[in-house]
């Protein structure tokens, strides 16, 4: 639906012109280039992008590995995929206030440079993405955004995570191979990276814990400063633009005065001279360019076009004076352009491209032209037809739309075709500066020297497939140790709404239409494994659409096929009740339900000793002492409940997650940090049943070696490393070439109860569907 006038007014309060225009003019200070380098959104370094960009004028790029599919998600339930979809969207907001262009490495959710979790080791981390694959994109993006200047995040150093490792690494790479013509598979003219930097600061925190000392400083960028005027200090923008990553719980107040500074380390460079800033030995504004290229030719055009950017910068607040230096610094650059010999142009002409760009925003902006433009409705269908409204103001010359491939403006209205492709959910890149189309070409005037913007709607559409429903549930369990074999599949969201529904079912399977879905059967002899159910629609495959909206992400959707996993295990079920005390990050209770358990979901006001009185077992879902106080102060009523005979399961938890080690678990157990040092990331490692014996890996399921196959992401994060001896731990498990741990599964027998704490990650491999997490979770919620 279109933005509401409040919403509009919101925006307008966020962006005065004053504001936009300074911010617009801060690139003409330069033309060098500088691309940061991470493994995940929100590794880029802010605080410093922002001094580089907007005191000194420097254009930004960042190329990131992933979409960060392996994350937290501290706002709401999507993970994975979906997590990926709102993580893209918050780096693209990030990058608008950084001006930053944006590239991904992963261009696909089922790209393999993914998000698969944590890793130690930058070797791992390349054998699961592929080495290849992954320099390839990395060469991709160097020549086509042509930076100066490379510097990654972190460091490779062991105790660093190993996907930051890679890129790390890769950066090395990277330089020498977009600089061979040679290199395979890469249609795209070489390019020579000027300068590779690392960070001189250690990447040691509560995730990671750096081995080896980070290396000399050769340079330091100063964090000091603040827009003179705005007042907001470098550090400051930088944490406005971190702040839009709110899956991760980014954005922090600095105070005026604590601002920090940026030591570097130069590892390679191409350029002669001392390096005392970042830009020595290059082109640092326009007029040193010419020199720079070897084009004496434009040098004096060159020289121009700075002198009127110089006067552009100078005449702020003037507006008028400002519109009117830009069309001269333009007018000076497109003759540049035009006069530069061929031998300069790998040098000359991205640069004056982008130089094209910052003045034509420069000339809208200062000109007081405004342009808004809306669709009717901006979730489409293909074959749709929506009204477009443009709403303009000042001296405009143009205002049209610009359309994607096969869509058309005729009668005031865009008209989709009916084989538009979904919106890519994971864009491969980003500019701030070019909108995605559909947008609205602006033309502007000053002087005889006309320009253009491209402006994006005021709600970017969605485009969603031709046909498409929602199968409830898309995962399912069919326990062979209980005698129900039927799913009960609703079909919803269906569209077209006259779609005839149908479904493609395993070799013996049968379903039955019934009002809103079917009845799916699976024969009474099935054999235990993953089977797939599939809709469709009028005779062809059919997609599930997940749409995802947050305030400052829009509105985005993923369509994937509309099928339905099913995973026939066989599971010994214990007869208890369970209460389950969620923390709304997992779905535990859900899948212990779907087992066949008996299982309560309980509210605050329940976990007291006469809501407990009931219950054989509670389980406490992973983060829940953050996300439910109520829980933390009730634990001394668990406490006295476990030594009365109740049966206690903790699943994984953080130290900052609300975890006193003397107060919430029964007895004294300590949750080692930084996490690095306390997982298992490799998810095949083998596991060593320290006391085979034992009841919780024998009653009433006997977990063999079968059931730690298969696991997904890793083994388990934030082991305990310290515990009371009344604790037994039940495992150990390494990954390659470390000391096992032993803190993955402890347990204890506390008067007539017990309390097993989990830090492996059941919630997770139950998600996706992973027999051997069933099997292990029905024995840990087993009476004492």
């Amino acid at each position: 639906m279109p933005v509401s006038d409040q919403e509009r007014i919101a925006a307008q309060l966020r962006n005065p012109r004053i504001v936009k225009l300074w911010q617009a003019l801060a690139p003409l200070k330069s033309c060098v280039s500088f691309m940061n380098t991470g493994a995940h959104p929100d590794d880029e370094t802010s605080q410093m992008l922002a001094a580089l960009a907007l005191r000194d004028g420097i254009s930004l790029s960042f190329a990131c590995a992933n979409r960060g599919e392996g994350g937290q998600n501290a706002i709401g339930s999507e993970l994975t995929h979906d997590l990926g979809v709102v993580r893209t969207a918050e780096m693209e907001r990030a990058a608008d206030v950084l001006n930053l262009n944006l590239y991904w490495l992963s261009e696909t959710p089922d790209d393999t440079i993914f998000d698969f979790g944590f890793s130690k080791r930058g070797t791992e981390t390349l054998e699961k993405w592929g080495r290849e694959r992954t320099l390839k994109r990395f060469v991709e993006i160097i020549r086509t955004e042509r930076p100066d200047i490379i510097c990654p995040t972190f460091l490779d150093v062991p105790g660093q995570h190993g996907h930051h490792r890679a890129m790390t690494e890769l950066a090395h790479d990277v330089v020498c191979a977009a600089a061979d013509p040679e290199f395979p598979g890469v249609d795209l003219p070489v390019w020579r990276v000027k300068k590779l930097y690392l960070p001189a600061w250690s990447g040691a925190g509560d995730n990671y814990d750096d081995d080896l000392p980070p290396p000399k400083a050769t340079l330091t960028v100063k964090g000091a400063g603040e827009d003179p005027v705005t007042g907001w200090s470098w550090a400051q923008i930088g944490e406005q633009s971190r702040a839009f990553h709110l899956t991760q719980g980014m954005g922090r107040w600095v105070p005026h005065g604590q601002e920090r500074d940026w030591p570097l380390h130069l590892v390679r460079s191409e350029v002669n001279g001392p390096d005392d800033r970042i830009t020595d030995g290059l082109p640092a504004t326009l007029a040193d360019l010419a020199s720079f290229a070897g084009a004496p030719e434009i040098a004096d055009d060159l020289k121009a076009a700075q002198t009127a950017c110089d006067a552009a910068l100078a005449a702020f607040p003037d507006i008028e004076a400002v519109a009117q230096q830009a069309a001269l610094a333009l007018k000076a650059v497109r003759a540049a352009r035009d006069a530069c010999p061929d031998r300069a142009r790998d040098e000359v002409h991205h640069r004056l491209a982008a130089k094209e760009m910052q003045l034509s925003h420069i000339m809208r902006i200062a000109s007081g032209v405004e342009v808004r433009a809306w669709l009717e409705r901006d979730v489409l269908r293909p074959g749709d037809h929506v009204a477009l409204t443009i709403e303009s103001s000042g001296p405009v010359a143009e205002v049209s739309p610009v359309l994607p491939e096969g869509w058309r403006f005729a009668d005031g209205a865009v008209h989709v075709p009916v084989d538009a492709e979904s919106t890519d959910c994971y864009p491969a890149t980003y500019r701030p500066g070019v909108a995605r189309l559909p947008a609205i070409r602006v033309g502007v005037t000053v002087d005889e020297v006309s320009s253009e913007t491209l402006l994006p709607l005021e709600r970017a559409p969605v485009v969603l497939p031709a046909r498409s429903a929602a199968l409830s549930p898309d995962r399912a369990l069919i326990n062979t140790a209980a005698a129900t074999r039927q799913i009960d599949l609703r079909v919803c969201e269906l569209y077209p709404h006259s779609g005839k529904v149908g479904l493609e079912l395993p070799s013996g399977w049968s379903a039955k239409s019934v009002a809103g879905g079917f009845l799916v059967e699976a024969p009474k002899d099935i054999a235990s494994g993953l089977y797939d159910v599939s809709l469709q629609i009028d005779g062809t495959p059919a997609e599930t659409v997940k749409r995802i909206s947050y305030p400052h992400t829009g509105e985005r959707a993923r369509a994937f096929p509309a099928q339905l996993s099913v995973r026939v295990l066989d599971v010994a079920l214990p007869d208890v009740r369970v209460g389950y005390v969620g923390g709304g990050n997992d779905r535990v209770g859900h899948w212990l339900r779907a087992l066949g358990l008996d299982v309560t979901e309980l509210a605050d006001s329940e976990i007291t000793q006469e809501g407990l009185k009931n219950l054989d077992t509670i389980v406490v879902g992973i983060f829940a002492m953050r996300a439910r106080p109520a829980l933390k102060n009730a634990m001394p009523v668990l406490h006295r409940w476990v030594e009365a005979g109740g049966n206690l399961v903790t699943l994984y938890h953080r130290p900052w997650d609300d975890w006193d080690p003397e107060t919430v678990p029964v007895r004294r157990l300590e949750i080692g940090k930084p996490s690095l040092r306390w997982r298992v990331t490799d998810e095949n490692a083998e596991v060593t049943h320290l006391l085979p014996d034992h009841a919780l890996l024998n009653t009433p399921n006997r977990i063999v070696a079968e059931d730690w196959k298969g696991w997904h992401k890793e083994r388990g994060l934030y082991f305990a490393r310290s515990w009371d001896e009344v604790y037994e731990p039940l495992l150990s498990m390494a990954d390659p070439d470390e000391v096992p741990h032993e803190g993955s599964l402890l347990s204890a027998r506390i008067g007539k109860g017990r309390h097993t704490h989990v830090a492996l990650i059941l919630h997770h491999q139950m998600e996706k569907l992973v027999p051997g997490a069933f099997r292990l979770m029905a024995n840990l919620v087993a009476r004492p």
